[in-house]
Order: C-alpha cells, then structure tokens, then sequence
C-alpha cells in the first residue's frame, strides 16, 4: 500500500467515526428535546402518541373539572388557541395561579384518544405575564388578547 493509499484509510477512518459520534449525538438530543406547540398545531402535525411536547395556550373558560381519586387530586381541562382545544388531564396539585381564561403550559405526551396527558402544568404568575411561546403562537392564531404582555416586552 502506498503512502498515498494510507493516508486516504486513516482519513476515511477518522471522518467515520466522527460521523458516527455525529449520529450518537443527534440521537441522545432527539431522546431529550421537546417541543412547543399549540392545540392548532398538534392538530395539524399529529405528532404519535407518546412523544413528549409542551402545549401552551389559554384554558378555556367551564373546562376545569377536579376531582380526587384514591387521595390524589386529579383534574381536567381544555388548553385552547381560538382555533383548536385539546382535553388535558393531569394528576397532582396545580399551581394557585392555575384558572379559567389564563394562559398554561404543560408539559406532556398525547394519548392514543388524541387527549393529552400532562405531568407538569405551568400557570402564569399575574394578569399580565403570558410566556413568550405562548404569547407568540397565540399572536400567529389570532387570538392575542389586548392588554396582555409576553415575558421580555
């Protein structure tokens, strides 16, 4: 083997594994992130059930049912964007800022029903805080609220 001939082998070698670490790494990052989305768009996009997401927008005022089961606090709610809503349920205390006509998040999986599972609600801290990828697909939706300010502005 020429000179030539071994230094396009250990090339060859070092570019391969470098693309694999490339792959290991993308593969560890797609395990671990999550995505925003609002009820309109987990409609379009229909993501599979299971695959953690962040659903934000305003929950929808007569939604919120609550109810204890065996000692636990379960509840009940639509997240709405004006243009879609999608049935949450989550088990655990929601936060006190937690009401009707206010802006959430939650942190969750979609069920096979197309309802959502929520292991995490959060709720705005006043009247006029509204997270910013909320307030930015809220805006996109058209259903921005005068009055109201995104975190930042």
């Amino acid at each position: 083997m020429t000179r030539k001939h071994r230094r396009l082998v250990v090339v060859a070698v070092c570019m391969a594994g470098v693309g694999g670490a490339a792959a290991l790494t993308l593969n560890a990052f797609r395990d671990t992130l999550v995505f925003f989305m609002t009820p309109a768009d987990l409609a379009e996009k229909n993501p599979p059930p299971g695959q953690t997401i962040r659903l934000g927008g305003m929950v929808e005022a007569g939604s919120v049912h609550r109810e204890t089961v065996d000692g636990t606090p379960e509840a009940r709610f639509k997240v709405t964007d004006g243009k879609a809503s999608v049935e949450v349920s989550y088990s655990g205390i929601l936060p006190d800022l937690f009401r009707e006509g206010q802006g959430v998040v939650t942190l969750g999986a979609l069920q096979p029903d197309h309802s959502f599972r929520a292991e995490e609600v959060l709720a705005k801290h006043d009247e006029t805080y509204m997270p910013k990828d909320v307030a930015d697909a809220l805006k996109k939706r058209g259903y921005w609220k005068p009055g109201m300010k995104a975190a930042g502005s």
